[in-house]
């Protein structure tokens, strides 16, 4: 259960990291300069002991997951030559293409009248040919036949790409989305704010003040949603918390984020790996687990930090649940755009094997819907004495 906030200060060796804690202590919002310094600290343990109290103040040790699958529609994508940290995108007529029709479409989410699936994640490229009615028939046959799915779908990107190739505002745009069957929308996209790494990672992707202009408005039509921050490419400390200083500066205006996720770069099979004269895993286990602990100690009025073990791995997303993390990525099935640049995990995760993981980390583990209410707990056996909320 959540309870009074304690701060270990007896876990906290660096100085500066101590005096961050005070200020947490007496419900002072950190600042940007205080990001960067425990981004430069070493005391990685202390960090994750502060974020790991704030996280039990709010959730106690439960850790919650959804139920969901990816569907990704389309691999076309205009940005093809520009993003060059993606692994995923093709052009139209490049080898690999593709663009699923809706029957496709359906097949795939069909699969969840058999599964405990309760939640479409939906995302793509920016495709030319998939446009308003695509997205809206596409919602609309998925509710049609499966309305008791949750439809999280459409980045920012994609909203503002469909409004442009459209002619509409980005508002027009999701209140047609919303009425199609829309419930919520992820936060990929963000990738890093700052103007000159989107310069150099990026180039012509929809820009920060454009991606938080599209979440605003999604807040405004009572739409809520996730965001990220992609980080380990070339981006400095200061990037990292400029970005966040953006991203709470919305919540104030909004509270309209569910969750914030940070996301590694993976730096296979992309140009800016191949630039960077990088392979394999692009991030230190320890700076994974410091952007999601900062994310909670900076963030303060998201309620939700979720670890991506798709990207980290799932050994590490387990140690994060010491490191403010009070969410996992779910059971997925079928996720391409990450393995596209080299990922190396699983493609999706069984329901006994996300009970392990979160037990074997000595928390609780309870299924959530889309908007964080716990729709099941379990005994102690994974198998056997599972109970509805």
């Amino acid at each position: 259960m959540p309870g009074a906030l304690t701060i270990p200060i007896e876990r906290i060796t660096d100085p500066v990291v101590r005096r961050i804690a005070e200020k947490v202590g007496k419900g002072e919002r950190l600042t940007q300069a205080d990001g960067v310094a425990m981004f430069e600290s070493r005391d990685l343990t202390g960090i994750g002991a502060l974020a790991d109290a704030v996280n039990r103040a709010k959730h106690g040790d439960v850790v919650t997951f959804a139920s969901n699958q990816h569907i990704n529609p389309t691999n076309i994508c205009t940005l093809r030559t520009t993003c060059v940290f993606c692994g995923y995108a093709r052009l139209p007529k490049e080898d690999g293409a593709y663009r699923y029709t809706l029957d496709q479409i359906m097949a795939e989410a069909r699969q969840a009248k058999d599964s405990m699936t309760r939640e479409f994640h939906i995302v793509g490229g920016l495709d030319m040919q998939a446009g308003l009615e695509y997205y809206t028939n596409m919602f609309r046959a998925i509710k049609a036949e499966l309305p008791h799915v949750h439809i999280k779908a459409l980045t920012a990107v994609e909203i503002a790409h469909i409004a442009r190739i459209e002619k509409k505002s980005w508002e027009e745009v999701l209140t047609a989305l919303r009425e199609a069957g829309l419930d919520t929308m992820p936060g990929g996209g963000a990738e890093t704010f700052s103007a000159a790494v989107r310069e150099e990672i990026a180039r012509k992707k929809l820009g920060a003040g454009d991606y938080v202009g599209v979440h605003r408005t999604a807040h405004k039509l009572g739409i809520r949603t996730n965001t990220t921050m992609l980080y380990g490419h070339v981006e400095t400390y200061a990037d990292r918390m400029e970005h966040l200083q953006m991203l709470r500066d919305l919540q104030d205006e909004t509270g309209g984020f569910l969750a914030y996720i940070p996301l590694a770069y993976h730096p296979d099979d992309n140009e800016l790996g191949k630039k960077l004269g990088r392979t394999g895993i692009a991030t230190s286990g320890t700076d994974d687990l410091k952007n999601l602990a900062i994310g909670r100690l900076f963030l303060d009025n998201v309620e939700h930090i979720k670890s991506h073990w798709i990207m980290v791995s799932p050994f590490l997303s387990q140690i994060a649940l010491h490191y403010g993390v009070n969410d996992l990525e779910g059971t997925v099935v079928r996720e391409k755009i990450y393995h596209a640049v080299g990922a190396q995990t699983p493609q999706g995760m069984t329901l006994e094997a996300l009970l392990k993981l979160i037990r074997g980390a000595g928390k609780i583990p309870k299924e959530r819907d889309s908007f964080y209410k716990v729709v099941r707990e379990f005994d102690e056996t994974p198998t056997t004495g599972d109970k509805a909320a």
